[in-house]
């Protein structure tokens, strides 16, 4: 099992490199702003879209909830 440290800085690596670093650290605010549920997120979501799709999805839901 990896430490805490670790799945974090891990975690940040792959946003970075999906996201790139201005687009990592909106993602992280925004996960730190608003209540979030991981479960619940990840059981609706659909593995087969793109990651500009969940990312269209993800800010639509955003803006209905503003």
């Amino acid at each position: 099992m990896i430490s805490d440290a670790e799945i974090k800085s891990k975690g940040v690596q792959i946003l970075a490199t999906y996201l790139g670093d201005v687009e990592m650290e909106r993602f992280i605010a925004l996960i730190q702003r608003e209540p979030f549920d991981y479960t619940k997120w990840h059981q609706n979501m659909d593995d087969d879209i793109s990651l500009e799709e969940l990312s269209r999805k993800a800010m639509s839901l955003k803006n209905k909830l503003s």
